[in-house]
């Protein structure tokens, strides 16, 4: 079997996690940038030595030294720190957000521990480029490059958290539209239709009414993506400002409207034309295997052996790469190459050894396992509908003989909603409304307790699985309570789980609920073990989407509204 560059790794026990080792032990560029003292630089040295040998991911520990065994290109990103900009205005290279030597002699944390408000604003004032007049928009000068760089500088000074947020929330608040000029123009539409003028200066009036309703940030916003790096910083402030808005540390309809504005901006910026399919491979870089493992979100990835694994025979994994930041996975899929339709994710990443040689013939399904966002401040952008369908592409052109497409998908959320049921039933009476009279009888004789308090107790802490005779009992009504979660709970009419919601956009059909698929603990707590099947019917799948977005309509299998219809029969909600 032909060998590949990362065949050499140590085992995953004696390897430090690659946002580990930059989390905890700084680059030898941030070390001398430091103004302490000689001595602990020198031990802060010490401690980036010995961590730069155990970070086997690139390393292979010989002796005394640690020898590369992915090249000089594949070493720099693990040994200091990429610069946002590039030029004679290039940022200083960004410090770890906080790091202690020493077991905590020293904290190093940049921030605005010594920026007043006052700086703030003054630097706001210089960055932000004014909203020129109507009548000049075009020719009015772009804003100097460096006051543009003086604020991703300011910016990536900041420590996340409250100074961040502080400067968002100014920027939201102090430089947003005009209001006084919105209303001034709005009224002069409403008087050029009500005056019945000519069509042309009707047009005029709305065009200025447009250009004035453009927050002033926005300005600033297009000057950042137009410098090198710059939209990259875009979607790392982004990424702030989702988190920030998810954990109430910043608020207010000035910072979401700004969210969405830029969300706006990203969403052209990032469009298919400017995004770059990638296939990763065991030949691929050390440095994109690498954020392949660290960004999985559906099943993580346990060492190297099961990355191998992921991307060897009868598997295959894409990303989209934006031009301007090549080489960096924005979202990434995770396809196994099967014969039929997988209904157990466990077959699928189980670690066994990969084969040498795939054999075309038996492959005549493919399966999307796994789709992860990899940058927050892309959340919300329309990135994995293009992904699925242009590997759909791919693959066809690949693999002629693949007639069918589907995904093995988890239900997150399920397990919390069916805890919330089970919490609501009236404790006064004697049967359970989710459950038959002999199933929950049943129930009660296993778990000893004629009350939900103990199933929800074992449904919390995943021991129910334990029972091989619980297990048994749960498993006609937990399918048929899954049905109606996926099918039947809504939000807005729309499908209330978000994964479900998303491949029924995409135009895809409900196909199958699958028991005990993912035993994994994780699989367990989430979803009490179940996945589902979303099936890609590619003649059906744009009138599937024009259905559901359109009329609200699930299409779903015979399987699927079965469990439905036993749901409605049985259970008394």
């Amino acid at each position: 079997m032909e060998r590949g560059p990362h065949d050499d790794l140590r085992s995953p026990a004696h390897r430090t996690p690659h946002s580990t080792w930059r989390r905890h032990h700084p680059s030898p560029a941030t070390l001398f940038s430091l103004s302490i003292g000689e001595e602990l630089c020198q031990s802060v040295m010490l401690t980036n030595q010995r961590a730069r040998r155990r970070y086997c991911g690139l390393f292979l520990l010989q002796g005394a030294q640690c020898l590369p065994r992915c090249g000089m290109s594949h070493l720099g990103w693990a040994l200091s720190p990429r610069p946002l900009l590039r030029g004679p205005w290039a940022a200083a290279p960004r410090w770890p957000r906080r790091f202690s030597v020493a077991a905590g002699l020293c904290r190093c944390s940049p921030g605005t521990s010594s920026a007043s408000v006052a700086g703030m604003e003054e630097l706001l004032s210089r960055s932000v480029p004014p909203l020129p007049p109507y009548e000049t928009k075009e020719k009015a000068p772009p804003p100097a490059e460096l006051r543009t760089a003086e604020f991703v500088r300011y910016y990536r000074g900041l420590e996340p958290g409250p100074p961040r947020a502080e400067l968002l929330t100014r920027l939201a608040r102090d430089f947003g539209v005009d209001h006084g000029r919105v209303a001034e123009f709005s009224a002069k539409v409403l008087q050029a239709r009500e005056q019945q003028r000519e069509l042309g200066a009707l047009l005029q009036a709305e065009d200025r009414l447009r250009y004035y309703l453009n927050p002033r940030y926005r300005g600033l916003f297009q000057h950042l993506g137009r410098l090198e790096g710059g939209l990259r910083f875009l979607v790392e402030l982004r990424g702030d400002l989702v988190e920030g808005l998810a954990s109430k540390a910043v608020d207010g309809p000035h910072v979401k409207e700004m969210n969405g504005v830029l969300k706006n901006m990203l969403s052209e910026w990032f469009s298919t034309g400017f995004l770059n399919l990638e296939r990763v491979t065991w030949q691929s870089p050390c440095e994109v295997l690498q954020k392949i493992s660290d960004s999985e979100a559906v099943h993580p990835v346990r060492n190297w052996v099961d990355m191998k694994r992921r991307v060897g025979s009868y598997r295959r994994c894409y990303f989209f790469s934006h031009c301007a930041i090549p080489g960096e996975p924005l979202i990434v899929l995770h396809v196994a190459l099967t014969s039929d339709i997988s209904s157990s994710i466990q077959a699928i990443v189980k670690e066994v050894p990969p084969l040498e040689t795939e054999d075309a013939d038996k492959i005549t399904t493919a399966i999307f396992y796994s789709i992860s966002l990899t940058q927050q401040g892309l959340q919300g952008v329309e990135l994995g509908t293009y992904l699925i369908k242009r590997v759909v592409k791919e693959l066809q052109k690949e693999l002629p003989q693949i007639k069918a497409f589907s995904t093995l998908s988890p239900i997150p959320g399920f397990t919390k909603w069916l805890v919330g049921l089970l919490s609501s039933q009236p404790k006064e009476l004697e049967r359970n409304e989710l459950f038959t009279e002999s199933e929950w009888q049943e129930i009660s004789e296993i778990t000893g307790d004629t009350t939900t308090e103990t199933l929800k107790k074992i449904l919390n802490n995943n021991e129910w699985v334990r029972s091989e005779k619980l297990v048994q009992v749960l498993h006609s009504p937990f399918m048929r309570l899954c049905a109606w979660y996926l099918y039947g709970e809504k939000h807005r009419g729309y499908a209330l789980n978000p994964v479900a919601n998303f491949h029924l956009q995409n135009g895809s059909v409900m196909w199958r609920i699958n028991w005990m698929a993912d035993t994994s603990p994780r699989g367990i707590a989430a979803s009490c073990g179940m996945m589902v099947n979303y099936r890609y019917f590619l003649e059906d799948t744009a009138s599937n989407s024009a259905a559901y977005l359109g009329s609200k309509q699930i299409k779903a299998s015979e399987q699927v509204l079965s469990l439905v219809s036993q749901f409605q029969q049985k259970s008394w909600l």
